[in-house]
Order: structure tokens, then C-alpha cells, then sequence
């Protein structure tokens, strides 16, 4: 019985935060990142990988002091108190994961498609499949925590061993001269990839949020995360070797939504394609189903402590009423924004909360134990990186800085309403 109030232990965690990191953001956007950084985009991976084990320590440390299924919800709380900026930044935490959302359902949509033979009507299919996810995978997180932890080992376990063999198969077959230095674009170029990159990383933060169903989180929580992004960034640095040593950068940028597949094309033919197509469906959806359940827990927080409508604090089955309302809001912005868009707001959003945090963090480290200097590393790494994505998205997508700041606004205006209308406020779960 005591099992099944704590279902997450060390490798679940583990599990669903590598759920949550390998989904669209490796399969979806490297034909992106390509396009910035080319054949050096495992650089800004490393870059990435680095900036989020600063951020994991930060988030850790939190997390083992705070255990709370708020995740940095709680940690905003405790850091900043209970006031107007606290709640301002949980609205803008909860939009940032339901954009991120957003972008693995219209991913998940892009490689359905290319199963299907090539009509005027592809563009309905991928929005028919897009949503279709979605409402799936909302009504299995309505069974909540254990059924959540039990499918992302298995899900993660396939597509982690189908993507360690398409890595070690393409690493053994590159071809040397496309990997030469002489193709790297400048330097700038690597690090202004961040705004794309570092999306497939931001997933981590999930395991913060599974604290509360975790035996022992103080001592499984930090390790949980920092094991989940260095397998992840190992991962991530091996495919980018594997599929730029076997296919020029003009086709990956050419490959799209699909580079990850395309690579696999010269080295196992039609069928490898295939295998590597099915492998991002089920990454996709596992990404999805780990995100999710972050997101109801987020949502739950925000409404038992004050910050969303109450409605999202009902219970259905063993969940809650705002993993339905969280369902239609990424099926609606799945329709709204193409998927580079999404990875920049998604991206700049979650570096922006991630250094506010490690910020408060410095407020309270004698609470936490942490270390003073590399939460201030990952303070400055993350601001550095936001400030990185903010100069290219103006200088490339000018119109995400609008959408931005649009997205501030409107979680201003939501916090206003909420104080003003409902008079309620983020309090601190953990003493």
C-alpha cells in the first residue's frame, strides 16, 4: 500500500525525465538547429547539456529541501514570498510548459504524416494527429501517477536503445570529412543555436515536480537529475555525430521534421527510416505523457495555493480537472505557431524562470545546502543563454520577440485579474 502512494522512485524519475528531454526536441528540431549552427551543433548540445546540469544542481538542491509537486512553483515561493511577482512568474511558467507541449504534439503530427502517401490533405492529417495525442494521452494521465511512471520505462527504454543504435551505427559508418571544422559556421552562429538547442533539454525540470511522489527525495531527486541529463547530452552528442558524419547539412536543413530518420536512410535503407520514424512517434508521446503529468501537478499547485481558476483543482479519476483545460490550451497553440517559433518562445521563456530561480536560490542556499558558487554559475549560464536567444530571435524571428513580450503581458494581466478578482495567493507548501 505505501508503494503505491510513492510510485516514483530512482529510475522512474530517471526515466521520465529522459521521457520528457528526448521528444521533439531532438527529432523535430535538429533540421532547425542545423540551420544555424550546421555540422557543429553537437557543440552547442554540449553548451546546452552543460548550462541545464548547472541548472539540474540548482533545481536539485531545491527540490530536496522543498519536496513539492509544485516543482519551482514552490521554490519561487520560498525564495520570493508570497506576492505579485511569485504568482506573475507561476502564469508564466504554466504558459512556457504548455507551449513546450505544444511543439511535441505538432512534432508528434509531422512524422505521422510521412507514413501516409503524399495528398493536398497532409496538412489536415498532421492537425488531426497532432490533437489526437493529446486527447489520448490526457485521458491515460487521468489514471494517474503509477500508470504515468510505468509506461515512460518502458517508452524510454525502446527509443533510448533504438537511438543508441542508430548513434553507434552512424558513428561507425561517418564519413570524417563532413565533420571537418572547415564547415562550422562562426562561432556566434553555434551559440545563437541555443535558442533551439536548448529545447530539447528543458524537459529535466519535470522530475522537480514528481517530488511529492518520490520515497526518499532528498537523496533521489538530485541524483535523478543530474543522471537524466547526462545521459540525455551523451545521447544527444553521439546522434549529432552519427547524423552529420553521414549526411551533408543541406540535407538535414532539407530533411526537416524528419532529419533524424533521413540519416538513418544510407546506413539501413527504407526500413531504417521507418524504424527511426515509429521510434520519434513513441518519443513524442512519451515526451508528451512526462510533460503532462508536470503540468498537472503545476496546475494543481497553482490552484490549491491561489494562483488559476479552482477549476483546475477538481478531481477526475485520480487527477485532475486541469489536465482536461491544459489539453485544449496545447491543441489551440499546436495550431497558432510553427515549430521554430515554439522552440524559441518555449526556450527563452524557461531560461528566463530558470534564472529568476537560481536567483532566489542565492536568498536561501543556508536552507538548501547548496553551493553558493554554481548556483551562481547556473544563474549567469542561463541568464547568458536567454540574452544569446533573445539577440537571434530578433535578428531572424523578429515577430517571437512581440509574441514574448505579449506572453509576459498576458501573464501580468492574468496575475492582476486572479489577485484583484479571486484574492487569492502562491503560498509556500513546505515548511
Amino acid at each position: 500500500m505505501h508503494k503505491s502512494k510513492k510510485p516514483i522512485g530512482f529510475w522512474s524519475a530517471v526515466s521520465m525525465g529522459i521521457g520528457a528531454m528526448v521528444g521533439a526536441g531532438i527529432f523535430a528540431l535538429l533540421g532547425e538547429a542545423s540551420a544555424i549552427s550546421g555540422s557543429a551543433v553537437y557543440i552547442s548540445f554540449i553548451i546546452g547539456g552543460i548550462i541545464a546540469l548547472f541548472s539540474g544542481y540548482s533545481l536539485g538542491k531545491l527540490g530536496a529541501r522543498y519536496p513539492s509537486s509544485g516543482g519551482i512553483i514552490e521554490y519561487l515561493s520560498q525564495s520570493y514570498g508570497v506576492g505579485f511577482f511569485t504568482g506573475t512568474m507561476g502564469v508564466i511558467l504554466y504558459f512556457a510548459a504548455i507551449i513546450s507541449l505544444s511543439l511535441i504534439a505538432k512534432a508528434f503530427g509531422n512524422y505521422a504524416v510521412t507514413f501516409l502517401p503524399a495528398t493536398e490533405n497532409l496538412k489536415i492529417w498532421q492537425i488531426l494527429f497532432s490533437s489526437g495525442i493529446i486527447i489520448l494521452l490526457v485521458l491515460l494521465n487521468l489514471e494517474g501517477a503509477k500508470d504515468v511512471a510505468l509506461l515512460e520505462r518502458i517508452t524510454v527504454g525502446i527509443k533510448f536503445a533504438i537511438l543508441t543504435s542508430l548513434s553507434i551505427a552512424g558513428i561507425i559508418f561517418l564519413n570524417p570529412k563532413l565533420l571537418s571544422p572547415s564547415y562550422y559556421p562562426p562561432g556566434n552562429d553555434i551559440f545563437f543555436s541555443l535558442a533551439i538547442t536548448f529545447f530539447a533539454f528543458e524537459g529535466f525540470r519535470v522530475i522537480t515536480n514528481t517530488a511529492e511522489d518520490m520515497p526518499n527525495p532528498s537523496e533521489t531527486l538530485p541524483k535523478a537529475m543530474m543522471t537524466a541529463i547526462v545521459l540525455v547530452m551523451l545521447l544527444y552528442v553521439a546522434i549529432a555525430f552519427a547524423v552529420f558524419g553521414n549526411l551533408p547539412v543541406e540535407q538535414v536543413i532539407a530533411a526537416k521534421d524528419f532529419a533524424l530518420a533521413e540519416a538513418a536512410l544510407p546506413i539501413f535503407g527504407q526500413i531504417g527510416f521507418s524504424v527511426v520514424a515509429i521510434t520519434a512517434l513513441i518519443a513524442t508521446a512519451s515526451s508528451i505523457n512526462a510533460n503532462l503529468y508536470a503540468v498537472t501537478n503545476v496546475t494543481y499547485q497553482l490552484a490549491k495555493d491561489g494562483e488559476l481558476p479552482s477549476v483546475f483543482g477538481k478531481p477526475i479519476a485520480h487527477s485532475r480537472e486541469g489536465l482536461l483545460v491544459s489539453g485544449v490550451l496545447i491543441i489551440i497553440l499546436s495550431l497558432l505557431f510553427d515549430l521554430s517559433e515554439i522552440a524559441a518562445i518555449g526556450s527563452i521563456s524557461i531560461l528566463f524562470v530558470h534564472t529568476v530561480t537560481h536567483v532566489g536560490h542565492l536568498k536561501i542556499i543556508s536552507e538548501t545546502g547548496g553551493s553558493r558558487f554554481l548556483v551562481f554559475i547556473a544563474a549567469i549560464l542561463s541568464f547568458i543563454a536567454m540574452i544569446l536567444a533573445i539577440v537571434y530571435v530578433s535578428m531572424v524571428l523578429n515577430h517571437v520577440v512581440y509574441i514574448l513580450a505579449g506572453v509576459v503581458l498576458v501573464a501580468l494581466i492574468t496575475e492582476t485579474s486572479l489577485r484583484k478578482f479571486v484574492k487569492r495567493e502562491i503560498k509556500p507548501r513546505v515548511i
